[in-house]
């Protein structure tokens, strides 16, 4: 693995240099590990003299060190605000959403809009004999979608953020559908905020959110959901 670490870095020595920053970014979680373990033991090899060259590590004690630089970020009063209160319930539930139902209808419109219509979400009368669920069940995209109104996401008269100017939906960093939700169910989003980062006009914030399903151990979805707020 290490070898492959070593290659993968040859590969991409011009580009690193212009975008270094970058680079952790680009590895999966295991490569970053054995990366992070490289630089520990290869202080004095030619790769990590380059790389020190380069100012993605720096010394200190002996250790190779990731450097981070950040931007000097001016917060808006609102921005820093918001953020001191929000840090204050890191891994704390801090939302649960009132329960939607998903009928089939809102899993047939889903299936239209989409092109997927395969059985185990739109025929009722296969899954009944066939599926092990014993009835059709939501694509997990569409429970992915109804994240925003889970989580009271897109309700004007009841924002999460009120202070913020304009809300962005970043991105997931990780999505699971640890169990099917059937078609009927309820389901409702509970919300853990697990950090929050300055950045330019704003903020990051990084939630988990669990998608519930009435009656049920295990959840529909689990989401790692990044947002961004402009003030």
């Amino acid at each position: 693995m290490k070898e492959k670490v070593v290659d993968f870095i040859k590969r991409k020595r011009e580009v690193l240099a212009h975008h270094q920053f970058e680079f952790k970014d680009w590895l999966s979680p295991t490569i970053r590990d054995y990366w992070v373990e490289f630089l520990n033991k290869a202080n004095n090899s030619h790769i990590a003299s380059w790389v020190k060259d380069h100012s993605l590590v720096s010394v200190a004690n002996g250790n190779a060190m990731e450097v981070e630089k950040p931007e000097q970020i001016e917060m808006h009063p609102e921005a820093e605000k918001l953020m001191n209160t929000l840090t204050e319930t890191l891994g704390e539930e801090i939302h649960v959403g009132e329960w939607l139902t998903v009928d089939q209808s809102r899993i047939n419109h889903f299936a239209d809009i989409t092109e997927d219509h395969q059985w185990i979400h739109t025929d009722p009368e296969r899954a009944q004999t066939e599926s092990p669920f014993k009835t059709t069940i939501a694509h997990g995209f569409l429970t992915l979608s109804l994240l925003s109104v889970l989580t009271d996401s897109v309700d004007p008269n009841n924002q999460k953020f009120p202070t913020a100017k304009m809300t962005v939906n970043y991105g997931l960093n990780q999505v699971r559908f640890p169990y099917p939700v059937k078609s009927g169910v309820n389901v409702r989003a509970r919300t853990k905020i697990q950090s929050v980062t300055p950045i330019k006009r704003g903020l990051e914030i990084v939630q988990e959110i669990t998608v519930e399903i009435e009656g049920c151990r295990r959840p529909g979805c689990v989401a790692e959901s990044v947002v961004r707020l402009y003030f």
